[in-house]
């Protein structure tokens, strides 16, 4: 086989990007370049020239998720590049001395590399497939057919696109390895980012949603240094950042959605801002447990206590805020006193949204030196536990919608929303949280159109969703 495919016309990129949206906005940045410099897509591996794989390497199913695609992308085409977390594993070294995991198991790749490695990708692919020279035909990034200038290409549907802030985390939590495949924080320059805010905006983006390992350390690494942008002075911080957001928002009449954000005390001033309608009232925060000794062994900032007085200060200040978390149960050494403990701060924090993983011993990490691991079952039979008990709370919650009127973003709507459609309120992340279920217009001359909003009556509760009545 061949290490370079150069067919006469443009070279075919097929690509899958798994994980995180983090590892999402990696692969967007990846296909702008490759578009810019003239390389076409290809939907499925068998037409593609070259397959590039942006991989997860966080928790054992992703691994295995990650492993498998490229064993299938390798037995459709033989020609595959692999990028992201799992991209940046090691194990120890056999006989061959090969201690990159994806090496190890898929030796015939072409080029393995890190998450946030653009550059090495694209050095790859230069390599193993180059483009034919046209240089009076090349791209330049500005004028990629389909994307958002500045922006560049977008994954996801028209109407709602990530933005990552940041790279990497300065935590060091026994349960992560983020760190050692992605680093320490890395803020990017406020101006840059607010540049690729405008562009997505501009061009059509009614939720934008604001995403790093860390969104609330914005800026920290850099000191929250004064940088420029249009002619004014901003600190590189996330205050600054959500209220020049939102100010980009408001003439497109657009959703700013905050992800990640831990609970430190300046995130109190953000609330406000929620308040007035500027950003979204939702708040998307790792709690991860509540009680003081297992936040230790994780080595997490905080305490469940401190959690509570600080959830109830932002109900305070913004009574509708929507509060989604993640939590882990059955972490080494939990007691069932500790797990009952995160049971009551679960019904006393009154999570709106809330999801929770057994743990898992991810490969690397910290947390698996630790004395007390539990079995397997038992993991799984408090995740089930925890969840009842969320699900309970949140049930009640959307419960307690039916009768309002709510702004809904039209996710779907088939036949001008004829037949009703699925949209999502202020209180529903794109593919984590829930939907609301939009029925047929009453009015004959009502249309739903995807990527616009609708005012709907809630009707009723389902589950994690609502059913909306379109007004």
């Amino acid at each position: 086989m061949s290490n370079s495919c150069a067919p006469a016309s443009a070279p075919r990129i097929g690509f899958v990007s798994l994980g995180c949206p983090k590892a999402l906005t990696d692969s967007e940045l990846i296909l702008t370049r490759l578009s810019a410099e003239g390389y076409a897509t290809s939907k499925t591996f068998e037409d593609s020239d070259l397959v590039i794989v942006n991989t997860c390497g966080f928790i054992d199913e992703a691994v295995k998720e990650s492993l498998d695609t490229i064993g299938e992308a390798l037995a459709a085409g033989g020609k595959v590049i692999v990028t992201g977390c799992l991209g940046a594993k090691t194990v120890a070294g056999d006989a061959s001395n090969e201690r990159n995991l994806v090496k190890r198991l898929h030796p015939s790749v072409l080029a393995v590399t890190g998450p946030h490695a653009t550059q090495e990708v694209l050095d790859a692919v230069h390599q193993h497939c180059p483009k034919p020279h046209q240089p009076f035909a090349d791209l330049v990034p500005g004028a990629i057919p389909g994307a958002f200038g500045a922006a560049g290409i977008k994954l996801t549907p028209r109407h709602y696109a990530y933005l990552k802030i940041s790279e990497g985390c300065n935590h060091r939590c026994t349960f992560c390895i983020i760190p050692s495949l992605r680093g320490d924080l890395a803020s990017r320059p406020i101006g840059e980012v607010l540049n690729e805010a405008r562009a997505l905006f501009e061009g059509g983006v009614k939720e934008l949603l604001i995403v790093s390992q860390d969104t609330s350390a914005y800026g920290v690494d850099l000191k929250y240094r004064t940088g420029f942008w249009e002619g004014r002075p901003l600190k590189t911080r996330l205050l600054d950042l959500t209220r020049q957001l939102a100010d980009l928002a408001a003439p497109h009449g657009a959703w700013v959605r905050l992800h990640y954000v831990y609970p430190y005390p300046h995130v109190d001033d953000i609330v406000p801002l929620m308040a007035e309608g500027r950003v979204l009232p939702y708040l998307d925060v790792p709690l991860q447990h509540s009680h003081p000794d297992v936040l230790r062994r994780m080595k997490r900032p905080a305490s469940g206590e401190r959690h509570l007085e600080r959830i109830a200060h932002w109900r305070e200040l913004c009574p509708e805020i929507v509060i989604r978390s993640t939590f882990i149960a059955g972490f080494p050494g939990e007691t069932e006193e500790e797990f009952e403990h995160l049971l009551d701060f679960m019904r006393a924090a009154q999570i709106d949204r809330a999801g929770c993983f057994a743990y898992s011993p991810v490969d690397g990490a910290a947390a698996n030196q630790l004395p007390g691991m539990l079995p397997p079952e038992l993991r799984e039979e408090r995740r089930a536990r925890f969840m009842a008990v969320a699900e309970a709370v949140s049930v009640t919650k959307l419960r307690r919608r039916v009768g309002t009127i709510m702004q809904v973003l039209v996710d779907s709507a088939p036949a001008q929303g004829r037949r009703g459609g699925v949209g999502r309120s202020y209180a529903d992340a794109p593919e984590i949280d829930g939907i609301v279920h939009l029925l047929p217009p009453k009015r004959v001359s009502k249309r739903l159109t995807p990527g616009e909003f609708t005012r709907a009556r809630i009707v009723d509760a389902q589950g994690h969703d609502l059913v909306g009545e379109p007004l």
